[in-house]
């Protein structure tokens, strides 16, 4: 008789119990699926407001890239003097300047990106005295010239930096 009440009772309170961990496992899957549309809308209100300020900073860091472009550095910033090596660290003074100004935009942009922009303003630098060692060179003017005709053959780094951001800004819209 005591087994008959037992079996009795689990035949009313399975199908309870059975219905009951049905619907915390519907409860759960609900819960997650709601925390992650919920946090699927935070992120993309997040990427949306960042955007702006993510094309500004690509926006600034060609500006500088251009301005550090040798054939328009040594067009916007002239000699003061007819000494090279004063003229040399003028224009590398103006290249860090340029840099140092820009430094911030780094976290709005791709780490290989930031590479490719010291490096840009590396290699100009590195130009700019490379150039400066030429026998050729013995004034401010020639310094000039001797760089603007290195510049005929090849690319300037800033241009290939310009390039690969261009790229990158590209490929933000696919995303």
């Amino acid at each position: 008789m005591d087994a008959d009440k037992i079996l009795e009772l689990l035949f009313y309170t399975l199908p309870a119990i059975i219905t009951g961990l049905i619907a915390y496992y519907f409860f759960k899957m609900h819960t997650a699926n709601e925390e992650g549309r919920r946090r699927y809308l935070i992120h993309k209100e997040a990427q949306k407001n960042a955007m702006p300020l993510r094309l500004q900073a690509y926006e600034r860091l060609v500006l500088f890239l251009e301005r550090i472009n040798p054939a328009k550095l040594l067009i916007r910033v002239v000699p003061q003097s007819s000494d090279k090596l004063d003229y040399e660290e003028y224009l590398i003074s103006q290249i860090e300047q340029e840099y140092e100004h820009n430094l911030t935009q780094q976290i709005y942009v791709s780490a290989e990106s930031w590479d490719i922009i010291t490096t840009a303003k590396n290699a100009t630098i590195q130009l700019i005295r490379k150039s400066n060692m030429s026998d050729k060179v013995d004034s401010a003017n020639k310094l000039r010239e001797v760089m603007l005709t290195n510049l005929f053959d090849k690319q300037s780094p800033s241009s290939v930096a310009v390039a690969y951001l261009k790229n990158e800004v590209g490929e933000m819209w696919r995303e």
